[in-house]
């Protein structure tokens, strides 16, 4: 559903859906008993100045009955957010498509705690890009290459290349080298993840979940890995990599979930999205994009 309000500052107007019906004479009635907690004077001076708007734009007033809209869209106050010291770099961009490099810490989008500190804010705002939107997503933690739709007009046809699956997606990690374990190895299972959850389980059932893991080599005690994901669940490559006995080098989640801790940019997690390959469906062309960046914390060879 189009948003009646643009893009301000990189982030998009939140869209609530009211009820159909109760106790709730106004819909700024509705929203005072939802988010009243939060900030009741803010949010009735935004239904008197109409900053509060349905379908088409329409703005809505506090005397506005509950059933006139079955959407609303508004702008929420953004908190202050501190830069993290980490930069976007920018791999590849045309009218279409942008390709960057987004840094462990850095989420993919907006949520939670993080709003203008996310890959797709940033870079809407850096670029002037307020069309913008990503076609796949990246952990935080995770670095690597990171795919954008540009045009709106285009988006469909770069959208069915992950809904097919027609995109290869190779990862590079860092993790405790076992010499017992036979590699190249396929890791099939189930996973959930709950959004009320911080970690993917694995439960009993037909697998929806699919990864190679190769050894690219050893050293130290630690070993390079290639991984290729065949499906896309959130988590899958760090869950996969533990149920192999090799959990990623600073993985807070698995195999064990650490107490929470501020970030640690002197230790991100040694996960790193290497390449995505495809065929370009706009040019016919075979395209591959790479990352530019390292993980750091193998050892080097001497």
């Amino acid at each position: 559903m189009q948003s009646p309000l643009p893009v301000r500052n990189g982030v998009n107007a939140t869209r609530l859906r009211l009820p159909a019906e109760g106790p709730w004479e106004t819909a700024m009635d509705y929203v005072l008993e939802r988010f009243g907690h939060v900030d009741p004077d803010g949010i009735t001076r935004r239904f008197e100045r109409g900053e509060v708007v349905g379908l088409g734009g329409t703005p809505l007033s506090p005397t506005t009955p509950l059933t006139e809209h079955t959407f609303i869209w508004y702008y929420r106050e953004l908190p202050e957010e501190t830069r993290m010291p980490v930069e976007i770099g920018i791999i590849h961009q045309d009218e279409d498509l942008l390709v960057v490099d987004k840094p462990h810490f850095l989420p993919t989008t907006p949520g939670g705690t993080y709003i203008s500190e996310s890959a797709l804010v940033r870079l809407r705002v850096q670029l002037d890009l307020p069309d913008l939107i990503p076609m796949h997503r990246l952990d935080r933690m995770t670095a690597g290459v990171l795919l954008f739709s540009v045009n709106p007009a285009t988006r469909g046809k770069y959208q069915t290349l992950f809904e097919r699956r027609q995109i290869s997606k190779r990862y590079e990690a860092i993790a405790p080298f076992r010499p017992e374990l036979e590699l190249p190895a396929v890791v099939r299972n189930r996973m959930v993840k709950s959004r009320t959850y911080l970690l993917a389980q694995e439960v009993d059932g037909e697998p929806n979940a699919e990864s190679l893991i190769s050894l690219i080599e050893a050293r130290d005690g630690l070993g390079k890995y290639l991984l290729e994901p065949h499906t896309g669940k959130t988590h899958q490559l760090r869950l996969h990599m533990a149920k192999l006995g090799i959990g990623i080098l600073n993985d807070s989640f698995y195999p064990d979930l650490l107490p929470k801790a501020p970030d640690d940019y002197e230790k991100p997690l040694q996960l790193l999205a290497r390449s995505v390959a495809f065929k370009d469906p706009l040019t016919g062309d075979d395209v591959e994009y790479r990352s530019r960046f390292e993980l750091q914390h193998f050892p080097p060879a001497f």
